[in-house]
């Protein structure tokens, strides 16, 4: 009679979880991940007058810390604009031929992002070359929203870690030491 192998599982209660190396931990392969670089940067290379117009307003204005990528690849998915530092992408909606499939990959993409906590922000196309100006008053309301959001979030945070320590270190003490 010969021995059977058996499936045996590994006892994981006390094993630290591991990363997922891949795509900068979205789960997405080296191949996909590259495709998508590449797609970014013909979108970059092509853009739309919409897209080139809001882009240079972006370039002219002074954010300070809160810069917007052109074509930023977030996860699986490519984003007109993108701020990280304040996880919000902006999304241009371009006038199409099939507007239905198109809204409904949109909700999709939106909705996987937003699980992340990136807040995503549609605009037309038409509303940014024949109104610019209240589409900036609109973006700038959005990132106001969102600095307060992320202040909130930071706030209960400490709130309900009240013994860790959130004071950072003096640079002064620690370039003369």
């Amino acid at each position: 009679m010969t021995d059977r192998k058996t499936l045996g599982l590994k006892d994981t209660s006390d094993a630290e979880p591991t990363l997922n190396k891949k795509g900068r931990g979205w789960k997405i392969s080296d191949k996909r991940l590259d495709e998508l670089h590449d797609r970014a940067r013909e979108l970059r290379r092509f853009a739309s007058p919409a897209n080139k117009a809001l882009a240079k307003r972006f370039a002219d204005a002074d954010l300070g810390r809160y810069t917007f990528r052109r074509f930023a690849v977030v996860g699986s998915a490519i984003v007109d604009f993108n701020c990280h530092n304040l996880g919000m992408a902006i999304m241009i909606d371009e006038d199409g031929a099939d507007e239905i499939l198109a809204q409904k990959l949109a909700t999709r993409r939106d909705k996987s992002l937003e699980a992340v906590g990136i807040r995503v922000m549609r605009i037309k196309a038409s509303d940014i070359l024949e109104n610019m100006d209240a589409v900036l008053q609109r973006i700038t309301a959005g990132m106001r929203m969102r600095i307060e959001d992320k202040k909130e979030a930071a706030r209960a945070h400490r709130e309900a870690n009240p013994n860790q320590n959130y004071s950072r270190p003096n640079r002064r003490k620690l370039d003369n030491a």
